[in-house]
């Protein structure tokens, strides 16, 4: 790790899948950044555990422990702030982000959402998908804002949808995808290649 590496707070609720990723690619070097510290609103979560085997802090803040919504997130802003953490990083975390981060990290929360947004926002993207009966599916990553998977878009991936496939088989081809554009997106923050104008996300060339 260098002192110049972007530092990353990761939010997750469960296995954490997007987040491995994301370790493995800073480990790697393959950017610019390294994930200072996890935290899940589920003590129980494997995202914690996978944290931990990489000697990365892991903390728990559960929401039954706060009298309201308020006060959970000034207690994860005070830990995402010890740790010193620049961009926040919500990999499956179930809970909408409220003002207290978004003002705390404007601009400076992401999300990576399994489907082609605007299109399927909301939970179980990809079975919204598959239901629908689209011909072409995905995942995106965008900075987060107040309203639920809307904030500018950084980054999609698209993956035909078979005729053969199952929503499990579908599942399991967009969350390759997604291991791949989530730390790409990070990389590119890293490097300090984004700028947002109004719903635009533009992207510095090399």
């Amino acid at each position: 790790m260098s002192e110049h590496d972007l530092k990353l707070g990761v939010l997750a609720s469960g296995n954490g899948s997007n987040l491995q990723a994301v370790i493995d690619s800073c480990e790697a070097g393959r950017i610019k950044a390294c994930v200072a510290c996890v935290i899940s609103d589920d003590a129980r979560a494997r995202a914690l555990e996978r944290a931990e085997a990489h000697g990365i802090p892991a903390i728990a803040i559960e929401r039954s422990t706060f009298d309201s919504k308020k006060e959970f997130e000034e207690s994860i802003s005070a830990k995402l702030d010890e740790h010193g953490v620049e961009l926040v990083c919500l990999a499956g975390f179930m809970r909408i982000v409220g003002k207290t981060l978004l003002s705390r990290f404007e601009n400076r929360i992401i999300n990576i959402h399994p489907a082609l947004l605007p299109s399927f926002p909301g939970l179980e993207g990809q079975r919204q998908a598959f239901e629908y009966g689209v011909k072409v599916a995905g995942c995106t990553v965008h900075f987060v804002d107040e309203k639920t998977d809307h904030g500018p878009i950084i980054c999609q991936a698209a993956v035909e949808v078979e005729e053969d496939d199952t929503l499990e088989s579908l599942k399991e081809r967009i969350l390759e995808k997604e291991h791949v554009i989530y730390p790409r997106a990070i990389g590119l923050i890293a490097e300090g290649r984004l700028t947002i104008e109004g719903r635009r996300v533009k992207i510095k060339r090399d």
